[in-house]
């Protein structure tokens, strides 16, 4: 509607009614009947303020069409901020969902990884927590062992220790050191370097090998740091390296390694653990050939209310209880075998296992029962020890031989305890009325085991209190995991 304001003195009226020739000689003045609010909603909304046929307001729009207010009947600034707001709102719900999906798959492949290489570093606290008991250590800082070891130089290998290589060393306070070094940093190495850890500083004895310390579970590395023992090895000395030089071993010299190894043997059962690794290469001499039993990697503590432990044969080939093998059952009796096969090496200078033996006599233990069971001791018994000529000599490692068949009994319960094992090696050594170790039955229905007396020392053994080893800088590692029954490793 257009109001029309006339001059003269005319009232107001609709413009179909005004004379618009005396209108047009007065004078007029058009007024819209618009508010600038309207026209500015317009205008917000992209469109143009304008009048239809009949003068109404119209909003044009650029897109052709026009309507009576605005160009979008949402309304001109509430819909610009309602476009906005829903805009960053689909903007940020798609970052959170984008971060959220790299996130995952970043973390799927990091899974995978871990999977993959079981620990980037050696020290994951994953695996190091797999201790079931808080024990304190030495720590020795990495740095130093590789400066004692020349950067684990060639030149400075021992040789081989179970799950790493070990080598010399000398360390900053002048001591002379044999540090071992995991060949993988693997779940299973890292739980073997924290059982052999755990197992050594619980002990102290003279015929086991000393643990100096170890490295940090932060460190670059995980080492193993222990007493340095000279002279090699039993089987280096009986079939390696050095087998045929000035030192080889005579009778007495394996005789004390007997003993010395049988009482370890029986103050680690003593103590509850099983060694299950009882080989002529962890048997370590001194420069008197004194022995030191070492490599506890795979030692297990065996609780005192349960008869065997059940888990996946582990061990060296040629040593391993075929009971253990068959049954999946670990016991103190396990590492009696393993012995009798140590017996049998220090008699007869024969390794445990020679694929370039007959087929049925590649396994020693099978050699050694088929030679005493037809008492050809003298197709055992190596003739440099003076089997021939020294009736003594012969009267020693004959009954030494026969200890070693009892030992290697397919049945654990007709192999003695290792108390039993060292009072009867100790009573050959001494030419005492030993007991007699086995007697065969008629009809070769098998061996009788023998029922010495218990060793005086056993139960002292037993009731001993477990020294820890000298302890300078310590560090307390432990975890709260336990280890279920069951098959395990």
């Amino acid at each position: 509607m257009v109001i029309v304001q006339l001059k003269g003195g005319f009232s107001n009226q609709t413009i179909k009614d005004v004379d618009y020739k005396e209108l047009l000689k007065n004078g007029l003045r058009l007024e819209w009947d618009i508010t600038h609010k309207t026209c500015t909603g317009c205008q917000e909304s992209g469109g143009r303020c304008g009048r239809s046929r009949d003068a109404d307001f119209v909003c044009y729009c650029p897109n052709g069409t026009n309507h009576p207010l605005i160009c979008n009947s949402g309304g001109g600034k509430g819909s610009s901020r309602w476009k906005i707001g829903l805009g960053i709102g689909i903007g940020s719900l798609a970052i959170i969902l984008l971060s959220y999906m790299i996130y995952l798959k970043k973390n799927n492949s990091s899974l995978k990884s871990r999977l993959r290489n079981s620990t980037s570093h050696p020290q994951s606290n994953s695996d190091m927590e797999e201790c079931n008991v808080s024990f304190e250590v030495p720590i020795f800082n990495s740095t130093e062992l590789e400066e004692a070891t020349n950067n684990f130089a060639a030149s400075n290998e021992l040789g081989d220790g179970g799950f790493g290589t070990v080598y010399y060393g000398k360390i900053r306070d002048g001591r002379e050191v044999a540090v071992k070094r995991l060949y993988e940093r693997n779940y299973r190495r890292v739980k073997q370097f924290m059982n052999e850890v755990e197992i050594l500083t619980r002990l102290q004895h003279k015929n086991l090998v000393s643990l100096y310390g170890c490295t940090s579970r932060h460190s670059r590395e995980l080492l193993l740091v222990y007493e340095y023992i000279s002279n090699g090895t039993v089987a280096d000395h009986i079939h390696g390296q050095r087998a045929n030089s000035s030192t080889a071993l005579t009778w007495q010299i394996r005789m004390g390694i007997a003993i010395e190894t049988a009482t370890a043997l029986a103050y680690l059962h003593a103590s509850d653990i099983v060694h299950r690794d009882v080989k002529t290469n962890n048997i370590l001499l001194d420069k008197n050939f004194g022995v030191k039993v070492a490599d506890f990697g795979l030692s297990r503590l065996f609780p005192n209310d349960v008869s065997h432990i059940s888990t996946a044969p582990q061990g060296t080939p040629g040593y391993v209880d075929p009971e253990y093998h068959r049954c999946y059952q670990l016991t103190e009796k396990s590492d009696v075998y393993s012995f009798g096969v140590v017996l049998i090496e220090l008699v007869s200078s024969k390794p445990a296992v020679d694929i370039n033996r007959e087929r049925d006599e590649i396994n020693l233990a099978d050699f050694a029962i088929n030679k005493i069971q037809k008492c050809a001791f003298g197709e055992l018994i190596d003739p440099n020890l003076g089997f021939e000529s020294d009736s003594e000599i012969n009267r020693m490692t004959t009954s030494v031989a026969e200890l070693a068949f009892l030992c290697l009994q397919q049945d654990k319960e007709m192999r003695p305890p290792m108390d039993e094992i060292l009072e009867e090696l100790n009573a050959i050594a001494c030419n005492e009325n030993a007991a007699d170790v086995f007697a065969y039955a008629d009809e070769g229905e098998g061996v009788v085991a023998p029922s010495p007396s218990h060793y005086d020392d056993s139960q002292l053994l037993k009731n001993m209190q477990l020294t820890h080893s000298p302890v300078s800088v310590t560090q307390k590692w432990g975890s709260s995991g336990s280890s279920a029954p069951g098959v395990d490793g």
